[in-house]
C-alpha cells in the first residue's frame, strides 16, 4: 500500500483506487474524492467507473447530517462526538464542508488542525471540501464522497455543514438523520430560526450546556420542545423529533444522543422506511 500512497492521482489506475479504498487507506481514499470532485473532463469518465464499481459495497453507514448556527461549536462537538465513537470501537468518516469565497472562490479548509485529536485516531478519517459555491451548506460532490467513504468501510459517515440557513435543508436529502446544534436562549433565537430546519430536525442539541450555562441550556431544551411540536405534528414518521441537551467540552450528553440516532435507525429499518427514503433521496439526486 506504500507504493500507492506515493502516487499522484493521474497514475493510479481504476485497480489501485479500488483495492487503496477497500484496504482503508486514507491517502487512496482522499485522491479518490478529489478525482470525483475535479472539474476536469478527462476525470469524470474515471470518477464515474470507480463509483460504479464500488456501489455494491456502500449503503451500509450511518450518516449523519450536523448543522448549526454560528458559534454553536460544531467542530468541537465533532472532535468530541467522532473521538467518543472512535473509542467505543466504531470507524467514523467525517465531511467537513467550508464555504468558498465568492470572490477568490477559495475555502480555508481548516477543519483537520480544528480536529486535531480526532484526526490522528486510525479508525478516522476527514475530509474538509469547500462548496465551490453550490447552496444547501454542502458540497456539489458531497454524496459523491458519501458513497467512497462507506466503500472504504466506515460505519458512520458525519457530514458537517456550514450552517447558511434555508438553503442548509438539502443536506437532509442525503443522510438519515439529520441533527441540529443550538445555543441556550431560545427565547430569543425562536424568533431567528428557520422554519425549514425545525421542520426537517430529527434531533435538536443545545450544546454548551454546563457550569453557569447548565440552567439556560435546559430552558433552552423546553422552547424547542414547544416549537416542534408546532413545527412538527406527531406520527408523520416513524420517528418524532427529539431535543436534548448536551456538552462537547465535558462529553455530557453524547452517548444519549447516539443512542438516539441508533434508535432512530431502528425505527426506520423496521417496516423499510430506511429504504424508502434512501430510494426517494436516489431520485432527487438523479
Amino acid at each position: 500500500m506504500v507504493r500507492l500512497c506515493t502516487m499522484n492521482m493521474a497514475d493510479l489506475t481504476i485497480t489501485d483506487f479500488l483495492d487503496g479504498i477497500r484496504a482503508r487507506d486514507r491517502a487512496v481514499l482522499g485522491r479518490a474524492i478529489t478525482l470525483v470532485e475535479s472539474n476536469r473532463p478527462e476525470h469524470h469518465k474515471k470518477a464515474q467507473e470507480l463509483l460504479t464499481t464500488l456501489l455494491p459495497d456502500t449503503g451500509g453507514a450511518h450518516r449523519v447530517g450536523i448543522s448549526g448556527v454560528p458559534g454553536v461549536g460544531k467542530s468541537t462537538f465533532i472532535e468530541s462526538f467522532g473521538s467518543r465513537l472512535v473509542d467505543d470501537g466504531h470507524t467514523v468518516a467525517v465531511l467537513a464542508v467550508d464555504p468558498s469565497s465568492s470572490r477568490s472562490k477559495g475555502s480555508i479548509l481548516g477543519d483537520k488542525t480544528r480536529m486535531e485529536r480526532l484526526s490522528s485516531l486510525d479508525g478516522a478519517f476527514i475530509r474538509p471540501s469547500p462548496t465551490g459555491g453550490s447552496l444547501g451548506g454542502v458540497g456539489r460532490k458531497t454524496r459523491e464522497t458519501i458513497l467512497l467513504c462507506e466503500a472504504a468501510g466506515f460505519d458512520i459517515v458525519l457530514v458537517e455543514t456550514v450552517g447558511v440557513g434555508q438553503s442548509e435543508t438539502l443536506v437532509a436529502d442525503m443522510v438519515d438523520v439529520f441533527l441540529v446544534l443550538m445555543l441556550s436562549g431560545a427565547g430569543d433565537e425562536l424568533q431567528g430560526i428557520k422554519r425549514g430546519i425545525l421542520e426537517l430536525a430529527d434531533i435538536i442539541a443545545v450544546n454548551k450546556a454546563d457550569g453557569d450555562n447548565l440552567l439556560a441550556a435546559q430552558r433552552a431544551r423546553t422552547e424547542y420542545e414547544g416549537a416542534l411540536r408546532i413545527f412538527r405534528p406527531p406520527g408523520h414518521t416513524p420517528w418524532d423529533p427529539q431535543v436534548v441537551t448536551c456538552s462537547a467540552s465535558s462529553g455530557a450528553g453524547l452517548g444519549e444522543i447516539w443512542d438516539l440516532i441508533e434508535e432512530h435507525r431502528r425505527r426506520f429499518r423496521a417496516g423499510g422506511h430506511l429504504e424508502t427514503m434512501r430510494s426517494r433521496q436516489r431520485l432527487q439526486w438523479m
